[in-house]
């Protein structure tokens, strides 16, 4: 144990965020997320939510300040009438941690091939669905 980190950031997801250089993405896949499936490096946090889990490593991820979305979230596929209210809530996190910062969208088969290249993809027991969302690191200034 270490002072002043969130108890929700594994040990292997410390890692994984130290090693992640300037413009590396990680996935952050709800319950429905096939992350065994596509991850090249798996972080299981099964029993949580995103928005816990994005709150805790948001306070020491830095997002990317040279592209215009460093935040991606997966678009509803069209006809699907899911309740996407979370968003809000990832938002509302990002604006907390860095604020300006945009939040953009991928269609979802573009989102998994996407997040198939992300350094790593963290696996969740969030019941939401469409909430999924990949991260690219910034520099820590």
């Amino acid at each position: 144990m270490l002072k002043g980190i969130p108890a929700i950031l594994s040990p292997e997801l410390l890692k994984v965020m130290m090693e992640m250089g300037h413009g590396d993405e990680i996935t952050i896949g709800d319950g429905n997320y096939p992350a065994a499936a596509t991850a090249k490096r798996l972080i299981r946090l099964d029993g949580h939510g995103v928005c816990e889990i994005l709150d805790a490593m948001l306070k020491f991820l830095p997002l990317d300040t040279y592209v215009d979305e460093p935040v991606l979230l997966m678009q509803t596929t069209p006809g699907d009438n899911a309740d996407t209210s979370i968003w809000n809530d990832y938002r509302a996190i990002v604006e907390k941690h860095q604020p300006g910062t945009k939040v953009g969208f991928l269609e979802r088969f573009a989102f998994y091939d996407r997040a198939a290249q992300s350094y790593a993809v963290v696996a969740t027991g969030e019941t939401a669905v469409y909430a999924n969302i990949i991260l690219k690191k910034g520099v820590v200034k």
